[in-house]
């Protein structure tokens, strides 16, 4: 067995760092201390991901595997070796090691042509960096000495419809990609090659750029952009000036981006940053006044979204419901009546909850949401999925209104907002008093991954802490909603 060397050794995710940056695997060799810290979706997205694994595994039933934990790389090795010696035609995780390069493949499957690489990926699409990924695990097995005649991407197919148990022949899509794979065998050694020349020299000089989040968020970011000041041309939002070509000129400030490069939103941004000079244009704020009526509803959904879908009727990836928030207003300046739903774990939520919603919303009532698009979506798919609803959830939609609108028309608009319209931008500075710091949970992606953590969980009083702390965040979001239209109201909104 080749030896491995530590100061040259690679890994196909070690190998896919290098490919995005030559910095980033050298930091991580050398200076792994300088990572930022895994945050909580993260650790979901690396569950999901094993969730697809272990289903893809389904297609090529009955296999070995050749464990991660437990064993070192060389007993991984030597185990692949003894279980193909052994006659097994499917294993998972094979793990092949030539050149100083260290792969573990997902699923190994042998048939009348030969081994078969399939590597699993949770996205809806073959990606270039799923093909890079591909590639050096056939660079190694076949440099082990093994006969690969096909490799594929098992990737999940966003068009499937569960109905009773997954059908993992329709989940999934298997893409073909061997001869892209082949072709590229001179790149990857190549590569390979530049990559150890690298990590023999000093840290390599690379400023930043589009890089440092293409294809994945480099985890070394805290670190790379630390000499990058908060009011810098990276904060500008919006389309128009590119924040890239600008620090590459050196604008790396607000103040020195020369006016005449801007238009539009981001033209207002600046100016308004630099001169701390705030927009209330009562007209437009009028404007979108005349579209409100009582009795007044503020209304909000969490949803999760799973790659596996879990009821009957969904899709991967779809956005399911398991909670809303609902402040109701008479009339102004009433008294206001709340109402939230949020589901038990391990249960389908969609049927009770729109009926307890449509219990709770009269008809005709005027509903406002912030980004009416996304509530508006998910209540179309409830439609969809129990049409006999339809007809009232449609009435609902027809009297929605956007309370977004006067932010994202910079109708009202403070410069410490930094060019977003979303409500955790603008709640801090119309209604400082309401704050979403401290929370357990303080935003949709956190919403989603307690809920995922709820439905696992079989200790009762984590799962009781876990609800507490979602219905205190759905209840903010609305309440943030009444607030804001509160400050509205008056001429010195900002």
């Amino acid at each position: 067995m080749t030896p491995i060397k530590n100061n040259t050794f690679l890994s196909k995710s070690l190998f896919l760092r290098g490919l995005q940056c030559h910095k980033s695997l050298y930091l991580h060799k050398f200076h792994p201390e300088l990572k930022d810290e895994t945050s909580e979706p993260q650790e979901s997205l690396y569950q999901s991901g094993t969730d697809v694994g272990v289903y893809a595994r389904q297609l090529f039933p009955c296999g070995v595997e050749v464990p991660f934990e437990g064993m070192s790389i060389p007993e991984q090795i030597e185990r692949t070796s003894v279980e193909i010696k052994n006659g097994a035609n499917t294993i998972y995780e094979a793990s092949f090691n030539h050149d100083d390069v260290f792969v573990k493949v997902d699923i190994l499957h042998k048939d009348k042509d030969g081994w078969g690489i399939y590597e699993v990926k949770s996205s809806t699409s073959v990606k270039d960096v799923h093909i890079n990924d591909a590639a050096v695990q056939y660079y190694t097995a076949t440099g082990a000495g093994l006969n690969i005649s096909k490799v594929a991407v098992v990737h999940i197919n966003n068009q499937y419809v569960k109905d009773g148990e997954i059908a993992v022949n329709e989940l999934f899509t298997v893409s073909d990609i061997t001869e892209t794979v082949r072709e590229m065998q001179g790149f990857v050694n190549d590569e390979l090659g530049k990559m150890r020349e690298m990590l023999n020299c000093d840290t390599p000089q690379i400023d930043i750029g589009e890089h440092c989040s293409d294809p994945y968020d480099c985890d070394f970011h805290g670190h790379c952009w630390s000499h990058v000041p908060e009011d810098s041309v990276f904060s500008i939002r919006g389309r128009g000036v590119d924040r890239f070509d600008l620090y590459r000129q050196g604008i790396v400030r607000l103040k020195d981006v020369p006016l005449t490069m801007l238009s539009g939103k981001q033209r207002i941004q600046v100016e308004a940053a630099l001169t701390k000079k705030n927009i209330f244009n009562r007209d437009g704020v009028k404007e979108f006044f005349n579209t409100l009526r009582y009795p007044l509803y503020f209304f909000d959904f969490e949803t999760f979204m799973s790659p596996i879908p879990l009821f009957d009727g969904t899709r991967p990836y779809q956005q399911i419901p398991f909670q809303y928030s609902l402040f109701c207003q008479e009339k102004e300046g009433a008294e206001l009546l709340h109402h939230e739903y949020l589901a038990q774990p391990k249960t389908d939520p969609r049927e009770e909850l729109i009926k307890k919603l449509l219990d709770e919303i009269p008809e005709g009532a005027c509903v406002m949401a912030y980004n009416k698009t996304f509530e508006i979506m998910v209540l179309r798919s409830l439609s969809a999925w129990f049409p006999e609803y339809a007809e009232r959830i449609e009435a609902i939609i027809a009297n929605m209104v956007d309370l977004m609108v006067p932010f994202k028309n910079m109708d009202v608009y403070h410069y410490e907002m930094n060019g977003s319209y979303s409500i955790k931008a603008v709640l801090p500075v119309l209604v400082p008093e309401l704050t979403y710091e401290g929370m357990e949970v303080g935003d949709g992606g956190m919403a989603m991954d307690a809920y995922a953590r709820m439905c696992r969980s079989e200790d009762l009083e984590e799962v009781k802490q876990i609800r507490k702390a979602l219905l205190e965040y759905c209840k903010l979001d609305t309440l943030a909603m009444v607030r804001i239209l509160e400050k509205l109201k008056t001429t010195e909104a900002v």
